[in-house]
Order: C-alpha cells, then sequence, then structure tokens
C-alpha cells in the first residue's frame, strides 16, 4: 500500500492507523498546492479532488476521504479492534463520529488554513466555533469513557486527535475542555502516534 499525505494534516489519521495495524506500507508526501508528489507524479491523476489522504491498495485501487480510508484500513484487519463489525449499532456509531469530526470538527479548522489573513472579528468568530465542536467531544468525553466509542481506541479517535492536535498550531487553547486536553494527550502518547509524528516531521525521536 501508498499513502499520500502531507505533513500533519489530516492524512495523518491514516498514517497511525496503518502503523496501529503494522502492516507494511509507502509513504508519498505530497504537495497538494503544487499538485505533484514526492515521487514527481501528477497528484491529480491520483486524486481528483487535489489534497489527502489518497490510499493506494495492493490492488492498485485508490481510495480518498478520510472516513472511507479508515474503515478500509480498520477492515483490513478486524481483529486489531479498531472499527466495530459491519452492520452493528456499534458501527453506526463509529460513521457517526467520523462524520462528524469530517464535516463539524475539521471543518471549523478550515478559516486558520485558507491562506487569507482573518482580522480580529473573522478570528473570534472561528475560534468560538472550534469552541463549539471542542465542546460536544468534551460531552462524549464527559462520562469519564477514554475513547469516543468507549474504552477502545478506533479509527474515529485517530482522526478526532489530528485535527484537535491543529489547535496547538494555530493558539487555540482547549483549556476549556479538560477532558478533550486530556485525550488528546492520551492518543498522541500511543505508539502508532509518536512514529506518525516522527515521520512527518512534527517531533524529534527521543535520544
Amino acid at each position: 500500500m501508498k499513502l499520500h499525505y502531507k505533513p500533519g494534516a489530516c492524512s495523518m489519521a491514516s498514517h497511525i492507523i496503518l502503523n496501529e495495524l503494522g502492516v507494511s506500507f509507502d509513504l508519498d508526501k505530497t504537495d497538494t498546492d503544487g499538485r505533484t508528489t514526492e515521487a514527481g507524479d501528477d497528484f491529480r491523476k491520483i486524486s481528483p479532488n487535489g489534497y489527502v489522504p489518497a490510499l493506494i491498495t495492493d490492488n492498485g485501487d485508490i481510495i480518498t476521504e478520510n472516513p472511507a480510508v479508515l474503515q478500509y484500513l480498520a477492515d483490513l484487519s478486524p481483529e486489531a479492534g479498531l472499527a466495530p463489525a459491519n452492520g452493528t449499532l456499534e458501527r453506526t456509531r463509529l460513521q457517526e463520529a467520523l462524520n462528524f469530526v469530517s464535516s463539524e470538527l475539521h471543518k471549523s479548522f478550515s478559516p486558520f488554513f485558507s491562506g487569507v489573513e482573518m482580522d480580529d472579528a473573522a478570528r473570534e468568530k472561528a475560534v468560538a466555533g472550534i469552541g463549539r465542536r471542542a465542546a460536544h467531544i468534551e460531552s462524549i468525553l464527559a462520562d469519564g469513557r477514554s475513547f469516543l466509542l468507549g474504552e477502545t481506541f478506533s479509527v474515529a479517535d485517530a482522526y478526532a486527535f489530528v485535527v484537535l492536535n491543529w489547535a496547538g498550531f494555530i493558539s487555540v487553547s482547549l483549556d476549556a475542555h479538560p477532558k478533550t486536553q486530556a485525550y488528546v494527550a492520551r492518543i498522541a502518547a500511543r505508539p502508532a502516534s509518536i512514529k506518525a509524528m516522527i515521520a512527518e516531521g512534527l517531533m524529534e525521536q527521543a535520544a
């Protein structure tokens, strides 16, 4: 398999899950602005939408969109427990969580990555939008659970972690959501997350 990724982008969720699975895969860093891959390919021929992740399977099929890629990876090794079985209510809850992260939480960070400078009012509005979505995560965690679906780490947690982790890079505080802060720290400490962050240049390998 090959994962087309951009350092620190939402594609890191798939990178984390590939590490969790312990499968063999290649990474191809992609310039989504220039539409070129590190290997020199035209990324538009791989993913017409122009953004990551794009996963090329061992059969040569191309899968895009995080919820689809993540579920595909989880289903490769059901015994890893990264997604509930298809056809169950629990799987529906996973899809519910993935869709929230994709359509609500992820989107709330978009103003900070649009390339357009925000004035104070626009930034305040964008920060408030992130806060509302973080509050939803906080409410899910309010019953003491460790992860979004309970006590089992899932692909939805990898995605939520990557997006929530952006808050630190744009100087947006999550102090009002202590359970969410602890949740981010908990996933950041997983070996698969550390390995992905080192590989993508987001942190240095410990001496």
